[in-house]
């Protein structure tokens, strides 16, 4: 039997390689980090802790000579929407590492390839009433940026 987790992971972990394929095509070299590279008793133990090692950016990139990391958040098939939801605890940790690893950029990649960063959510959602339970925040899909114009084209470099 699946549970709602394993399901969540395997959307989120084939989400992360498909970001990683499209980086790669743009010329990128990326690296997965965060917790799904750590032992399962590592995983399990920060699942029990609300360190903000739970939320480690999922993949690390560079190209020529800039560096960039990625969380890579997708949805289940069963929430699309024009409204990206962005758990509450994962934002605020996002903002930590942003402000602790500048001037690295920590990018949001969604499931239809739309990139936010964590303080443009932030901007956007400050002043929008918050999910009934206060742990997700709503954007707009209008509000993110197409993934060509972040992170480049395949044309682009190729010539």
């Amino acid at each position: 039997m699946v549970t709602q987790w394993q399901e969540r992971r395997q959307v989120g972990e084939a989400h992360e390689a498909r970001v990683a394929t499209a980086l790669r095509a743009r010329g990128w070299t990326v690296q997965r980090c965060g917790q799904g590279t750590y032992a399962p008793p590592i995983q399990r133990a920060l699942a029990c802790t609300a360190s903000a090692l739970r939320y480690f950016p999922d993949l690390i990139a560079a190209r020529d000579g800039e560096l960039i990391t990625i969380d890579a958040k997708d949805r289940m098939p069963s929430t699309h929407s024009d409204r990206y939801a962005i758990s509450s605890a994962p934002l605020a940790a996002g903002l930590l590492f942003t402000a602790m690893h500048a001037p690295t950029p920590l990018y949001y990649v969604f499931g239809d390839l739309k990139v936010l960063t964590p303080a443009e959510i932030q901007h956007y959602t400050i002043h929008s009433r918050p999910h009934r339970s206060g742990a997700w925040v709503m954007v707009g899909t209008r509000q993110a940026h197409p993934f060509n114009e972040v992170f480049g084209t395949i044309a682009s470099r190729a010539a």
